[in-house]
C-alpha cells in the first residue's frame, strides 16, 4: 500500500465463488476430472481437428450458436452413422416415416 493510500480496496469478481467450487471439487476428486475430460472435451478436439473449427466465421452471438449447432449436428450425424451404419440408419427413418403416416391418419 502506497503512503497517501488509507484504506486497501479488494475485487472480486461475481461469479468468483463459482469458480472456487470448482476448484475445490476437482481437487477433492481429480479421477473424475480425468474422466470428464475424456468424454466431454473429445467432440471439441474433433471438431477442431476434422472440421477445422479452430475460431468463429460469424459474428455476434446469435450467429455463433447457429454455427456450432451446425457442427455438433454434422458431429453426431457422423457418429449415428459410425454407431449404427448408413443400413441401418436408412431401415430407422423409413420406420419412423411410416409410423408418422400412419400418426398423421388417426389426428
Amino acid at each position: 500500500m502506497t503512503e497517501k493510500a488509507r484504506i486497501k480496496q479488494l475485487y472480486r469478481w461475481e461469479h468468483e465463488a463459482v469458480v472456487d467450487r470448482h476448484k475445490q471439487r476437482m481437487a477433492q476428486n481429480p479421477q473424475r476430472m480425468k474422466q470428464r475430460g475424456a468424454l466431454v472435451e473429445h467432440p471439441f478436439g474433433t471438431l477442431k481437428h476434422r472440421a477445422g473449427m479452430h475460431h468463429f466465421l460469424m459474428r455476434g452471438l446469435e450467429k455463433c450458436r447457429g454455427e456450432f449447432s451446425l457442427m455438433t449436428l454434422a458431429y453426431n450425424f457422423i457418429r449415428v452413422i459410425n454407431i449404427l451404419g448408413i443400413d441401418k440408419l436408412r431401415d430407422y427413418c423409413v420406420q419412423r416415416s411410416e409410423n408418422a403416416l400412419k400418426n398423421a391418419q388417426y389426428a
